[in-house]
Protein backbone atom coordinates (compact mmCIF):
# COMPACT_ATOMS: atom_id res chain seq x y z
CA UNK A 1 0.00 0.00 0.00
CA UNK A 2 1.16 3.74 -0.90
CA UNK A 3 1.13 5.51 2.21
CA UNK A 4 1.58 8.83 0.23
CA UNK A 5 -0.96 10.88 2.50
CA UNK A 6 0.71 9.29 5.56
CA UNK A 7 2.49 12.87 5.98
CA UNK A 8 4.92 14.75 8.52
CA UNK A 9 5.30 12.08 10.93
CA UNK A 10 5.02 13.96 14.41
CA UNK A 11 7.56 13.50 17.32
CA UNK A 12 6.70 14.57 21.06
CA UNK A 13 9.04 16.57 22.32
CA UNK A 14 11.64 15.21 24.89
CA UNK A 15 14.29 16.46 27.25
CA UNK A 16 18.05 15.34 26.88
CA UNK A 17 20.81 16.48 29.55
CA UNK A 18 17.60 18.89 30.88
CA UNK A 19 17.08 20.87 27.05
CA UNK A 20 14.35 20.34 25.52
CA UNK A 21 14.94 18.52 22.69
CA UNK A 22 13.64 20.32 18.82
CA UNK A 23 11.57 18.35 16.19
CA UNK A 24 12.81 19.41 12.89
CA UNK A 25 10.33 21.07 10.88
CA UNK A 26 9.94 17.96 8.13
CA UNK A 27 9.33 15.68 11.54
CA UNK A 28 5.90 18.33 12.10
CA UNK A 29 2.28 17.70 11.76
CA UNK A 30 1.41 21.80 11.85
CA UNK A 31 -2.43 22.77 12.78
CA UNK A 32 -3.79 24.63 9.61
CA UNK A 33 -5.96 27.93 10.02
CA UNK A 34 -9.49 27.81 9.57
CA UNK A 35 -10.62 28.76 5.96
CA UNK A 36 -11.33 31.92 5.24
CA UNK A 37 -14.99 33.08 3.87
CA UNK A 38 -15.58 32.41 0.62
CA UNK A 39 -17.36 34.47 -1.99
CA UNK A 40 -19.29 31.58 -3.29
CA UNK A 41 -19.42 27.85 -2.22
CA UNK A 42 -22.14 24.77 -2.89
CA UNK A 43 -22.22 21.81 -4.12
CA UNK A 44 -22.27 20.69 -8.28
CA UNK A 45 -23.73 17.59 -9.17
CA UNK A 46 -20.46 16.13 -11.64
CA UNK A 47 -19.60 12.79 -13.14
CA UNK A 48 -22.68 11.15 -10.94
CA UNK A 49 -20.87 12.75 -7.72
CA UNK A 50 -21.85 16.12 -5.54
CA UNK A 51 -18.36 18.03 -5.70
CA UNK A 52 -18.03 20.47 -3.44
CA UNK A 53 -16.49 23.99 -4.11
CA UNK A 54 -15.34 27.63 -2.80
CA UNK A 55 -14.38 30.27 -4.42
CA UNK A 56 -12.35 33.23 -3.01
CA UNK A 57 -11.53 36.98 -4.32
CA UNK A 58 -14.01 36.22 -7.56
CA UNK A 59 -12.58 39.31 -9.08
CA UNK A 60 -9.05 38.30 -9.18
CA UNK A 61 -6.93 37.99 -12.29
CA UNK A 62 -6.04 34.13 -13.19
CA UNK A 63 -8.02 31.59 -11.80
CA UNK A 64 -5.88 29.16 -10.13
CA UNK A 65 -7.60 25.70 -8.98
CA UNK A 66 -6.16 24.07 -5.63
CA UNK A 67 -6.37 20.14 -5.49
CA UNK A 68 -5.55 18.64 -2.05
CA UNK A 69 -4.48 15.24 -1.33
CA UNK A 70 -5.69 11.54 -0.55
CA UNK A 71 -7.41 10.71 2.67
CA UNK A 72 -7.99 15.13 3.35
CA UNK A 73 -10.26 17.91 2.42
CA UNK A 74 -9.77 21.49 0.41
CA UNK A 75 -9.04 22.74 4.28
CA UNK A 76 -5.53 21.48 3.70
CA UNK A 77 -5.58 24.83 1.86
CA UNK A 78 -5.81 27.30 5.07
CA UNK A 79 -2.42 28.63 4.72
CA UNK A 80 -2.49 29.21 1.46
CA UNK A 81 -5.65 30.56 0.27
CA UNK A 82 -5.72 33.52 2.20
CA UNK A 83 -2.48 34.70 0.42
CA UNK A 84 -3.03 33.54 -3.24
CA UNK A 85 -6.52 35.28 -2.78
CA UNK A 86 -4.71 38.67 -2.46
CA UNK A 87 -4.06 38.43 -6.22
CA UNK A 88 -5.87 35.59 -7.53
CA UNK A 89 -9.49 34.34 -8.68
CA UNK A 90 -8.75 31.00 -5.90
CA UNK A 91 -10.96 27.66 -6.46
CA UNK A 92 -11.06 25.14 -4.12
CA UNK A 93 -12.49 21.59 -4.50
CA UNK A 94 -12.74 18.38 -2.20
CA UNK A 95 -12.38 15.16 -4.14
CA UNK A 96 -15.05 12.90 -4.83
CA UNK A 97 -15.53 11.16 -1.66
CA UNK A 98 -13.41 13.70 0.66
CA UNK A 99 -14.86 16.08 2.85
CA UNK A 100 -18.34 17.55 2.30
CA UNK A 101 -18.28 15.98 -1.44
CA UNK A 102 -20.01 12.52 -2.58
CA UNK A 103 -19.35 9.66 -4.72
CA UNK A 104 -20.93 7.00 -6.63
CA UNK A 105 -20.05 3.37 -7.00
CA UNK A 106 -17.51 4.11 -9.88
CA UNK A 107 -13.83 3.10 -8.43
CA UNK A 108 -11.29 5.88 -7.92
CA UNK A 109 -9.09 6.77 -10.81
CA UNK A 110 -6.79 10.00 -11.70
CA UNK A 111 -8.57 10.40 -15.10
CA UNK A 112 -12.08 10.46 -13.33
CA UNK A 113 -10.52 12.66 -10.98
CA UNK A 114 -9.31 14.95 -13.67
CA UNK A 115 -12.81 14.32 -15.59
CA UNK A 116 -14.23 16.02 -12.62
CA UNK A 117 -12.08 18.67 -12.14
CA UNK A 118 -13.38 19.71 -15.69
CA UNK A 119 -16.65 19.15 -15.47
CA UNK A 120 -16.64 21.64 -12.37
CA UNK A 121 -14.54 24.10 -14.18
CA UNK A 122 -17.23 23.64 -17.03
CA UNK A 123 -19.90 24.05 -14.53
CA UNK A 124 -18.37 27.15 -13.01
CA UNK A 125 -17.53 28.30 -16.51
CA UNK A 126 -13.98 28.64 -16.11
CA UNK A 127 -12.78 27.64 -19.71
CA UNK A 128 -8.56 27.63 -18.43
CA UNK A 129 -7.07 27.90 -14.84
CA UNK A 130 -3.81 27.01 -13.07
CA UNK A 131 -3.71 24.52 -10.91
CA UNK A 132 -1.67 23.52 -7.87
CA UNK A 133 -2.17 19.54 -6.75
CA UNK A 134 -0.33 18.43 -3.48
CA UNK A 135 0.05 14.75 -4.04
CA UNK A 136 -3.11 13.06 -5.09
CA UNK A 137 -3.94 16.31 -6.52
CA UNK A 138 -1.15 16.86 -8.26
CA UNK A 139 -1.04 13.66 -10.17
CA UNK A 140 -4.78 14.72 -11.25
CA UNK A 141 -3.14 17.99 -12.57
CA UNK A 142 -0.73 15.77 -14.46
CA UNK A 143 -3.55 13.88 -16.05
CA UNK A 144 -5.72 17.57 -17.23
CA UNK A 145 -2.28 18.79 -18.76
CA UNK A 146 -2.07 15.70 -20.63
CA UNK A 147 -5.98 14.43 -21.34
CA UNK A 148 -7.62 18.18 -21.09
CA UNK A 149 -4.56 20.79 -22.30
CA UNK A 150 -6.72 23.48 -23.63
CA UNK A 151 -8.00 23.96 -19.91
CA UNK A 152 -4.78 24.05 -18.30
CA UNK A 153 -2.43 27.53 -18.19
CA UNK A 154 0.22 26.33 -16.51
CA UNK A 155 0.66 23.59 -13.26
CA UNK A 156 2.78 23.19 -10.11
CA UNK A 157 2.60 19.95 -8.61
CA UNK A 158 4.37 19.08 -5.01
CA UNK A 159 5.20 15.93 -3.82
CA UNK A 160 3.71 13.81 -6.54
CA UNK A 161 4.40 10.51 -8.28
CA UNK A 162 4.31 9.94 -11.61
CA UNK A 163 4.18 5.75 -11.59
CA UNK A 164 5.71 3.33 -8.60
CA UNK A 165 9.33 3.75 -9.61
CA UNK A 166 11.32 5.37 -6.82
CA UNK A 167 8.99 4.57 -3.81
CA UNK A 168 10.33 3.83 -0.62
CA UNK A 169 10.22 1.53 1.16
CA UNK A 170 12.14 2.43 4.65
CA UNK A 171 9.70 1.02 7.99
CA UNK A 172 7.56 4.39 9.41
CA UNK A 173 5.90 4.75 13.32
CA UNK A 174 3.26 3.24 12.93
CA UNK A 175 1.86 4.71 16.31
CA UNK A 176 3.03 8.39 14.61
CA UNK A 177 1.45 7.87 11.03
CA UNK A 178 -2.07 6.36 13.36
CA UNK A 179 -1.76 9.80 15.46
CA UNK A 180 -2.05 11.41 11.32
CA UNK A 181 -5.19 8.76 10.40
CA UNK A 182 -6.93 10.03 13.50
CA UNK A 183 -6.69 13.42 12.34
CA UNK A 184 -8.15 12.70 8.88
CA UNK A 185 -10.63 10.81 10.35
CA UNK A 186 -11.95 13.58 12.32
CA UNK A 187 -12.00 15.75 9.96
CA UNK A 188 -13.86 13.30 7.91
CA UNK A 189 -16.64 12.62 10.36
CA UNK A 190 -16.89 16.56 10.83
CA UNK A 191 -17.45 17.28 7.05
CA UNK A 192 -18.81 14.24 5.05
CA UNK A 193 -22.49 13.52 4.53
CA UNK A 194 -21.77 10.15 4.87
CA UNK A 195 -19.88 10.58 8.39
CA UNK A 196 -19.71 7.10 9.17
CA UNK A 197 -18.17 6.27 5.67
CA UNK A 198 -14.60 6.36 6.14
CA UNK A 199 -13.78 2.88 5.88
CA UNK A 200 -15.33 2.74 2.90
CA UNK A 201 -12.91 6.05 1.47
CA UNK A 202 -9.89 4.34 2.50
CA UNK A 203 -11.21 0.75 1.05
CA UNK A 204 -10.89 3.03 -2.58
CA UNK A 205 -7.93 4.92 -1.74
CA UNK A 206 -6.13 1.74 -1.03
CA UNK A 207 -7.32 0.40 -4.44
CA UNK A 208 -6.54 3.37 -6.40
CA UNK A 209 -2.97 3.01 -4.65
CA UNK A 210 -2.38 -0.39 -5.88
CA UNK A 211 -2.85 -0.21 -9.58
CA UNK A 212 -1.94 3.86 -10.06
CA UNK A 213 -0.77 6.03 -11.11
CA UNK A 214 0.67 4.55 -14.46
CA UNK A 215 0.88 8.10 -16.36
CA UNK A 216 2.46 7.43 -19.93
CA UNK A 217 5.63 8.79 -20.12
CA UNK A 218 5.04 9.44 -23.88
CA UNK A 219 2.00 11.42 -23.04
CA UNK A 220 4.33 13.09 -20.51
CA UNK A 221 6.67 14.58 -23.27
CA UNK A 222 3.73 16.11 -24.82
CA UNK A 223 2.62 18.80 -22.08
CA UNK A 224 2.97 21.85 -23.28
CA UNK A 225 2.76 24.53 -20.63
CA UNK A 226 4.52 25.52 -17.60
CA UNK A 227 5.22 23.62 -15.29
CA UNK A 228 7.30 23.11 -11.38
CA UNK A 229 7.18 19.66 -9.76
CA UNK A 230 7.79 20.25 -5.97
CA UNK A 231 8.93 18.18 -3.62
CA UNK A 232 10.62 18.47 -0.02
CA UNK A 233 14.32 17.72 1.24
CA UNK A 234 12.72 15.43 3.45
CA UNK A 235 10.07 13.91 1.29
CA UNK A 236 9.51 10.15 2.56
CA UNK A 237 7.61 8.24 0.44
CA UNK A 238 9.42 8.64 -3.12
CA UNK A 239 12.85 9.63 -4.23
CA UNK A 240 14.85 12.82 -5.17
CA UNK A 241 15.88 10.83 -8.49
CA UNK A 242 12.15 10.09 -9.29
CA UNK A 243 10.87 13.89 -9.17
CA UNK A 244 14.11 14.85 -11.30
CA UNK A 245 12.79 12.09 -13.67
CA UNK A 246 9.39 13.74 -13.86
CA UNK A 247 10.75 16.90 -14.16
CA UNK A 248 12.95 15.46 -17.08
CA UNK A 249 10.06 14.11 -18.82
CA UNK A 250 8.15 17.27 -18.90
CA UNK A 251 9.62 19.87 -21.65
CA UNK A 252 11.15 22.59 -19.89
CA UNK A 253 9.41 21.26 -16.08
CA UNK A 254 11.13 22.80 -13.45
CA UNK A 255 12.19 20.73 -10.52
CA UNK A 256 11.41 22.77 -7.06
CA UNK A 257 13.32 21.42 -3.95
CA UNK A 258 11.70 23.16 -0.86
CA UNK A 259 14.75 22.71 2.26
CA UNK A 260 13.86 21.16 5.55
CA UNK A 261 10.08 19.55 4.86
CA UNK A 262 9.01 16.51 3.87
CA UNK A 263 5.32 15.34 2.01
CA UNK A 264 3.86 18.04 4.06
CA UNK A 265 5.77 20.79 2.92
CA UNK A 266 3.04 22.93 2.01
CA UNK A 267 2.10 23.07 5.88
CA UNK A 268 5.37 22.90 7.27
CA UNK A 269 6.89 25.61 5.08
CA UNK A 270 4.02 27.90 3.88
CA UNK A 271 5.38 31.04 3.51
CA UNK A 272 8.06 29.41 1.32
CA UNK A 273 5.57 27.30 -0.32
CA UNK A 274 3.61 30.14 -1.30
CA UNK A 275 6.95 31.60 -2.84
CA UNK A 276 7.62 29.00 -5.12
CA UNK A 277 3.67 28.87 -6.52
CA UNK A 278 4.01 32.64 -7.07
CA UNK A 279 7.10 32.24 -8.16
CA UNK A 280 5.27 30.26 -11.47
CA UNK A 281 1.97 31.97 -11.28
CA UNK A 282 3.33 35.91 -11.66
CA UNK A 283 6.58 34.72 -12.85
CA UNK A 284 8.47 36.05 -10.20
CA UNK A 285 12.27 35.47 -8.90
Amino acid sequence: MKHILIICLALLPGTKHGFAQTIPRWKTLPDIPAMPNADTSGLASVNGARLYFAVFNKTGKDPVILLHGGFSSSEDWGFEVPLLATTHRVIVMDTRGHGRSTMDDRPFSYALFASDVKGLMDILRVPKASVVGWSDGGITGLVMAMKYPAYIKKLFTYGSNYNKSGERHEPFDSALAAKFMNRVKENYRRLSPTPDGFANLRAQIIKLYSTEPDLDTTALHHIGIPVVIGCGEYEQFYTRAHFESLARLIPGARLVVMPAVSHGGPIQDPGRFHKEVSRLLDNTR
